[in-house]
């Protein structure tokens, strides 16, 4: 801060002047190519940027490519490298969102294109206008999310203008931090992904031994308690202290409960699968309400440790357990054919240890990832606020 602090007081110790972006840059709108014309998009070579893209902050590339044809057909123009975009609407929370650009590309009519004239930064007015996301949408038109920028509102929006050094010195100054934050989410998200490998590891290792194992399906080693599950109904959901689970986890918190103990909870319906085709599980115990999405399951047999199986059920490809297209479900039929190994009850709890001991490690690296994210996050926000925010000259 010293530094531009310094040259602040040297090249503008009265304050700084704002200007309307019009009188700064040069402002264009761009179009969409007829989207049933597939000659206007398929073998595409011209980057067409979205208003979506906003999101990616820095755009080294587009997700569609229009052809020549489609870029002829329509208004949209050519915008060079290094201008600043922002979304003039959009669903949700993309109004008001900037983005710099890194290669020429053409936009659709969603976005407004600024090109800088040499009296601003194109890195210098994308940083500020990040600080300016609240007040652009309150000058949107309309209200909520239905509001609207347009190319008068982005040219009459007055923003400051220091000395050029000043600029470039606050430029270096965020680009720096703005590259040791993402070195910190590489760092955690490899750390993550190396505990996710371990557990892995050791998880297939504990499951090796089920090739000289007895096997027994599914349905004859747990007890089955979903004729007690009921949906919550609208007047049930409030706050409460209670956990209420569906298929994929905890979905509120209510106010009674229809379970008291230890359950393994296996989703049905939905999104019955993970990522590795293994279902969806989830670990309650105490007080809880489960919906009619999510099985609820106890060992029956003392020869099976029922955490013992929530990793081991990790491991398993239900694909074809599985019913249903569009409504996939694992039905309670299907799930107690799953075949189950039981090893010796010694080594299934010497297993559960270290596989719980694993399981800990990456819980707690995935909720600490986003908070620490999150608290790196409001620290460079603070630091961008402030060397962004300037006493106007003659105010």
């Amino acid at each position: 801060m010293s530094r531009i602090d310094d040259l602040l007081a040297e090249l503008c110790p009265n304050g700084v002047a704002f200007t309307a972006i019009g009188a700064l840059a040069e402002c264009i709108a761009g179009a969409t190519p007829a989207r049933g014309v597939s000659a206007y998009w398929e073998d595409g070579t011209i980057p067409w940027m979205n208003s979506g893209e906003v999101n990616k902050g820095t755009v080294n590339h587009t997700e569609t490519l229009i052809t020549q044809a489609g870029y002829d057909s329509c208004s949209t123009r050519m915008v060079p490298a290094g201008a600043v975009a922002i979304a003039l609407a959009g669903q949700g929370k993309t109004r008001g969102t900037v983005a710099r650009t890194r290669i020429e590309l053409c936009t659709n009519q969603s976005l407004c294109a600024i090109v800088c004239g040499p009296r601003i930064n194109s890195d210098f007015l994308y940083y500020f206008l990040t600080t300016q996301y609240k007040q652009l949408r309150d000058v949107s038109l309309g209200d909520g999310t239905r509001g609207g920028l347009n190319l008068k509102m982005i040219r009459e929006y007055r923003v400051p203008v220091p000395p050029m050094e000043v600029q470039r010195e606050i430029v270096r100054s965020l680009d720096t931090f703005t590259e040791l934050e993402a070195e910190l989410e590489a760092e955690l998200e490899a750390e993550l992904e190396a505990r996710r490998r371990q557990y892995a590891h050791y998880l297939h290792r504990a499951m090796a031994a089920a090739s000289s194992a007895s096997w027994i399906t599914l349905g004859e080693c747990v007890t089955n308690f979903d004729r007690l599950r009921r949906p919550v109904t609208r007047s049930d959901r409030k706050s409460g202290r209670f956990p209420y689970y569906g298929a994929n986890g905890v979905q509120d918190y209510v106010e009674e409960f229809i379970f008291d103990g230890t359950y393994l909870l296996v989703g049905e319906d939905g999104s019955v699968k993970n990522a590795h085709g293994a279902p969806v599980l989830n670990w309650a115990s105490g007080k809880i309400w489960v919906n009619n999405h999510a099985h609820v399951l106890q060992a029956s047999d003392e020869r099976l440790n029922l955490r013992w199986l929530f990793h081991y059920l990790a491991t398993v490809d239900i694909s074809s357990y599985v019913t249903g297209g569009t409504q996939p479900k694992l039905n309670q039929a299907n799930l107690n054919r799953i075949p189950i190994p039981i090893l010796g009850r010694v080594e299934q709890d010497r297993s559960v240890e270290m596989l719980d001991a694993f399981d800990v490690l990456v819980s707690d690296l995935s909720i600490g990832l986003p908070t620490e994210l999150a608290a790196r996050r409001t620290q460079y926000e603070y630091y961008r606020d402030r060397l962004l925010t300037f006493k106007e000259l003659g105010a």
